[in-house]
């Protein structure tokens, strides 16, 4: 149990936090990581992470003097706590809800998230920008941390940033939060030591000292004395890449002993030249057993009991798209040994954590690496594999040069299976698949598909493993699929050719992806109404079924098109073919549903996409509206 005087009841705020004792900071950090558990057992969300950087976000609001000194969280898994202490406290349980607060830091949320994130690798890059930004506004005396993971620090762009910020000899802390990394030195009273040693003001003077000695000897000697202090220090206390990348490398330092946390963190506040590398060995999910034991770390979860960890699962016994997705993949794999898989630090994610246990030679997790994912599988595919690579929407977009020059100048049959199609619910807009319809509708020479339900979905695998001269893609969302039955034996799609459910004669519905049960409700409402309904499915994104678009404008006097994604994809494609082909000239009423103009925040899908306007009764509504009718007047139906 907590003490009886609670001392977060104390502390909403950096000021106020500053106003303790260090010796009562392991009491708060103790009370802090049990107010997270709570608040994520009632939310679900990102547990391991924040449990991991407890005693951190503590000893940063407490050495450092945010908001007026910059904190860059890198991803904003971890943010939790920063966000309990930086006065949010009260609304803690609102995370990842409908109109509470964001799972990941949001600049718009508060003052002291400085840099919202929703990715990995962008925290130095940003730190850098305002480490530069402050030097030109004059803004010399504040400080400017990055905290990024070391499964972040698998991202190139990270290294990009150190390079950068290296070469420039930029005034800036990286915290390197190491809670995975076997390379790691053992972290105890000795490298404590050595870690506030070197970065004590009395050994940075010696140093000076040492620099200043061979700073007018011949270039040999001069670099020879470096290279021979830098390595010194490298084989002590580890960080030579980092030191050649331009930083001062402290560590590795215990993140949950403050004793070892707080007088390093001083140290490094009082340097005021060149950047700097903090190596802080945490362990993700410290602190709650069922987090520590679990292989994942509790990483993300959904509502679950504290005192057991059990996590309250869905009741639903239909599978996820993602299942489905994983499941035929795997089906697949044991007929064709050249099938390979390809994530990118999300096998559970994607559903590939199954095909790995099965094929373990087979699966590439390549880390928080999407470009290197796309130009790897081009290579696989120019030697006769088939790669299968499955990222988020809103990951391969990271990885989109490589999609046009690596894989489809080169005509290279990668397959691209797209996961979190449309908007994806607590995540937010950081995560929601809303611009690949357009980003990749645009390329020449590839296959794109939208599954409107699972067996569509293994169809479109089932065609894109069957495709050997050319790259091909299918999206499909996030959550639970529509539960039809799905054969033993799946058959491919015919290249380019959509469908019809529903046969009608005055207005069609032309339907990409799983907005089609919201479509066929639409189709009833309208017969009801007296307006006869037509419903496609239109499955390819391209090459367009151009023959099913002519005839639906041929014979309905209303086209209605609607898919989960952003303005500029499969509506406008759908546009430009009827203008291309004449008929937008003889009175064809055309109606595009798309994604708003606008990122929408954080709740269920299912408001979400009311919001959005993309749902039976919106649809009914745009068929009223092309007809030049309110909804409430029916006359003109008699």
């Amino acid at each position: 149990m907590l003490q009886k005087t609670k001392l977060l009841d104390q502390v909403n705020n950096p000021y106020e936090l500053k106003k303790l004792k260090p010796e009562q900071l392991p009491q708060l950090a103790d009370e802090l990581r049990a107010e997270v558990i709570d608040a994520v057992s009632v939310t679900g969300g990102h547990l391991g992470a924040g449990l991991g950087v407890v005693e951190l976000s503590v000893a940063l609001h407490y050495i450092f003097d945010t908001p007026d000194d910059i904190l860059v969280w890198d991803v904003g898994h971890q943010c939790y706590p920063h966000k309990i202490l930086t006065e949010r406290k009260g609304r803690i349980k609102t995370l990842r809800q409908g109109g509470g607060l964001s799972g990941f830091t949001k600049r718009a949320e508060s003052k002291y998230d400085d840099f919202g994130a929703g990715h990995a690798g962008t925290s130095i890059s940003a730190a850098l920008g305002f480490a530069v930004s402050g030097d030109l506004q004059n803004k010399q005396d504040r400080n400017v941390i990055a905290v990024i993971g070391d499964g972040s620090m698998s991202a190139g762009m990270a290294y990009e940033a150190m390079n950068n910020a290296g070469a420039m000899d930029a005034r800036l802390i990286v915290i390197l939060n190491d809670n995975d990394m076997s390379i790691a030195p053992p972290v105890g009273a000795m490298s404590a030591h050595l870690a506030r040693m070197v970065s004590s003001r009395g050994y940075r003077k010696i140093r000076g000292i040492a620099k200043g000695m061979v700073e007018n000897m011949p270039r040999p000697i001069k670099d020879t004395a470096r290279k021979a202090e830098e390595y010194t220090r490298g084989m002590v206390t580890g960080g030579t890449l980092f030191e050649e990348l331009g930083f001062y490398y402290i560590g590795p330092v215990d993140g949950h002993d403050l004793d070892h946390l707080l007088p390093v963190l001083k140290n490094a506040k009082s340097m005021k030249n060149g950047p700097i590398l903090i190596h802080v060995v945490t362990q993700k999910g410290k602190g709650y057993k069922p987090a520590e034991q679990a292989s994942d770390k509790y990483h993300g979860v959904s509502k679950f009991n504290i005192v057991t960890g059990e996590q309250k699962k869905s009741t639903s016994k239909i599978p996820s798209y993602t299942k489905v997705f994983s499941d035929q993949l795997v089906k697949h794999a044991k007929q064709d040994e050249k099938i390979v898989a390809i994530t990118a630090a999300m096998p559970s994610g994607t559903g590939l954590d199954q095909f790995a246990e099965k094929f373990p030679k087979r699966l590439f997790d390549v880390g928080i690496a999407e470009q290197h994912a796309v130009t790897f599988a081009a290579g696989l595919a120019a030697d006769g594999m088939k790669p299968v690579c499955a990222l988020y929407s809103t990951f391969l977009q990271r990885g989109y040069d490589q999609l046009v020059h690596d894989v489809c100048i080169q005509k290279l049959p990668v397959r691209f299976a797209i996961d979190r199609a449309g908007l994806v619910g607590a995540d937010g807009p950081t995560h929601a698949g809303s611009f690949d319809i357009g980003f990749i509708g645009a390329l020449p020479d590839i296959v794109f598909m939208a599954a409107a339900d699972e067996l569509e979905l293994s169809r479109m695998l089932k065609t894109s493993l069957d495709i050997n001269d050319r790259p091909s893609a299918f999206r499909f969302p996030r959550g639970s699929a529509t539960g039809i039955e799905i054969p033993n034996v799946i058959k491919p799609l015919e290249i380019g050719k959509g469908r019809i459910l529903k046969q009608g004669s005055k207005i069609a519905i032309l339907s990409l992806g799983t907005r089609l049960g919201e479509a066929m409700q639409a189709a009833s409402d309208l017969d009801n109404l007296g307006l006869s309904t037509t419903v496609a499915d239109a499955r390819f994104i391209k090459p367009l079924d151009k023959k099913l678009i002519r005839q639906l404008a041929d014979e309905h006097e209303v086209l209605i098109t609607i898919e989960e994604g952003a303005r500029g994809g499969f509506g406008a494609f759908v546009l430009e073919e009827l203008a291309t082909s004449g008929r937008l000239e003889n009175g064809l009423k055309v109606r595009i549903m798309t994604l708003p103009d606008l990122f929408i925040d954080q709740d269920t899908p299912e408001k979400m996409y009311k919001i959005a306007k993309l749902d039976a009764q919106a649809i009914v509504e745009k068929v009223f509206e092309a007809l030049g009718k309110n909804l409430g007047d029916r006359a003109f139906l008699a």
